[in-house]
């Protein structure tokens, strides 16, 4: 509509609608990077939206190449019926967030595979390069977990990769008799999709930390929508003593 204004002139006001699409359709995007796969109805939850518009923004994101649908993974005994769909992030859409110097990371370790030699001793000094990238990092962690209850270490853990940028979360999984932790969000999967050790040695400081052996389930490098760890039990507190992970599910989905 024009608005007249004095002198004659008259002026169309710009539009914000594209900008407010633009801006909601980023909402929708981050909502799913800081939860992991959703639903058209959690997304709607979330962000307080009708589902109509929320899955006007996610039919525009998949046109995009920003997420995909996917059929919803079920842990335990599965109910009737159809299985939900949810929308996960595609690599695109998780390189629109902090993953810039992903690349630099992956240049960096096939270097020091390539200096030590390539083959076994090349994976090997990649392995510890990996393992001192998260000691000290695993420190920090240490002392929010030494101050938290033995049944909320998990939830102390979480809140600590999350400050880290891996919007992680714990809940309880009663049904395999203990717990899971989440990560919504690698800054670093694209390396690690190409040098798993990275997720071996995240998920040995994971068991060293818990001071019990964990199983990684899931992981993002290796295509699923979030990064999952099943810790058994309540978890007694850190350790000092190293527990290796399994090479059988440290760092990728078991068989």
């Amino acid at each position: 509509m024009a608005v007249r204004q004095g002198g004659g002139d008259t002026r169309t006001p710009t539009s914000s609608a594209p900008e407010e699409q633009h801006g909601t359709r980023n909402r929708v995007a981050r909502s799913i990077l800081d939860h992991g796969p959703s639903t058209a109805a959690e997304l709607a939850q979330r962000l307080e939206l009708t589902q109509a518009a929320v899955r006007r923004h996610l039919d525009a994101l998949v046109s995009e190449g920003v997420v995909e649908p996917r059929e919803k993974r079920v842990y335990g005994s599965r109910g009737r019926g159809r299985p939900a769909k949810v929308f996960a992030l595609t690599d695109r859409g998780r390189g629109a967030f902090d993953q810039a110097y992903d690349q630099l990371a992956v240049d960096a370790m096939r270097w020091i595979a390539q200096a030590a030699g390539g083959g076994e001793k090349g994976r090997a000094a990649v392995a510890a390069f990996a393992r001192a990238r998260v000691a000290a990092q695993a420190e920090r962690y240490r002392e929010e977990l030494e101050r938290a209850a033995p049944e909320d270490r998990a939830r102390a853990l979480a809140e600590a990769l999350s400050k880290d940028g891996y919007a992680a979360t714990a809940r309880s999984a009663p049904a395999a008799g203990g717990e899971q932790l989440c990560q919504h969000h690698c800054p670093v999967a694209h390396a690690a999709e190409q040098f798993p050790q990275l997720c071996e040695a995240e998920t040995e400081v994971f068991s060293r930390l818990l001071g019990t052996h964990v199983q990684r389930l899931a992981t993002i490098a290796h295509g699923d929508g979030v990064c999952t760890t099943f810790i058994p039990g309540t978890v007694p507190g850190p350790t000092s003593k190293t527990t290796t992970a399994s090479a059988s599910t440290a760092g990728r989905n078991p068989a």
